[in-house]
């Protein structure tokens, strides 16, 4: 976990990184606080204690997709705190009727969840990527693979979400089992190896890495479509079936080449500063 101040205005955010998860949390009463316009966080924990009661009633998934992950506390201690991504933030300020709503939602966008413009053209954000990668240096043919294995990742992610597969733990775990049955490693330590931190890892594998990737998540998909798995522990089986179809591909390729396919490379600068 990372943890890390964003800064909105004049107010200070709450914030922390779960690298399985490759998402930034941000601390829910911070932005509740922002919202009501309280000095008080102590009145902003009430404002958001009552809300959250209201919404429970209403059956609203925005508490359900709350989290709790220890933050550093105005007493300077590490507590428990309400979290939520930012899809689940921009939830919550539809909830809450303020002059903030909208400078938030922008400022969400601002610092890196352009969901919102990305939902009314997704077009928008494979040009975004595509750009991204160009100045980063990758080849077209890297890119273009990235990009093809981001398709295959979509529709995996698609199935997953229709067939009782709950957002963002769980396709964490599913995503860590498929990545571990094929390459031998978990997701974390994948990244370790290449010496990544926050870093997606996908923008940070080979062109051959990226292909068995893209191997395992078509595969995990067909077959979980064939069987109709619904709930983690089904798509976890799926996955291992799927992940394993990739992994005898990859000890195949590896004895005719007697390369590996999961290697330490990465696409971090060696002398100079990446182009932003």
């Amino acid at each position: 976990m990372k943890n890390d101040l964003a800064i909105f205005e004049e107010y200070q955010i709450r914030r922390i990184y779960n690298e399985e998860m490759e998402t930034w949390f941000f601390s829910v009463i911070d932005i509740v606080q922002i919202l009501t316009a309280q000095t008080d966080y102590q009145t902003a924990r009430k404002y958001w204690n009552k809300l959250k009661e209201r919404l429970k009633k209403e059956g609203s998934e925005l508490v359900t997709n709350c989290h709790q992950l220890k933050m550093i506390a105005e007493d300077g201690k590490s507590r428990l705190t309400d979290v939520a991504n930012a899809e689940a933030l921009l939830r919550l300020v539809q909830s809450i009727p303020s002059p903030k709503a909208e400078p938030i939602k922008l400022w969400l966008a601002k610092v890196g969840y352009e969901r919102i413009q990305e939902m009314a053209d997704p077009s928008k954000s494979l040009d975004r990527a595509r750009e991204t990668w160009q100045q980063h240096g990758y080849s077209e043919k890297w890119i273009q693979q990235r990009m093809m294995g981001q398709e295959t990742r979509n529709k995996l992610t698609d199935y997953w979400k229709d067939h009782g597969v709950q957002q963002p733990t769980e396709f964490a775990i599913l995503t860590n089992v498929i990545h571990q049955e094929w390459t031998g490693i978990s997701i974390k330590d994948h990244k370790k190896s290449k010496g990544l931190k926050s870093e997606n890892l996908r923008d940070h594998m080979s062109e051959a890495e990226l292909i068995f990737t893209a191997l395992a998540e078509l595969s995990t998909r067909q077959i979980a479509e064939t069987i109709n798995a619904t709930g983690l522990e089904e798509n976890k089986k799926a996955g291992r079936t799927g992940g394993n179809i990739a992994k005898n591909a990859r000890i195949e390729l590896e004895d005719k080449t007697g390369k590996k396919v999961v290697t330490t490379s990465n696409f971090l600068p060696a002398h100079k500063p990446l182009k932003n």
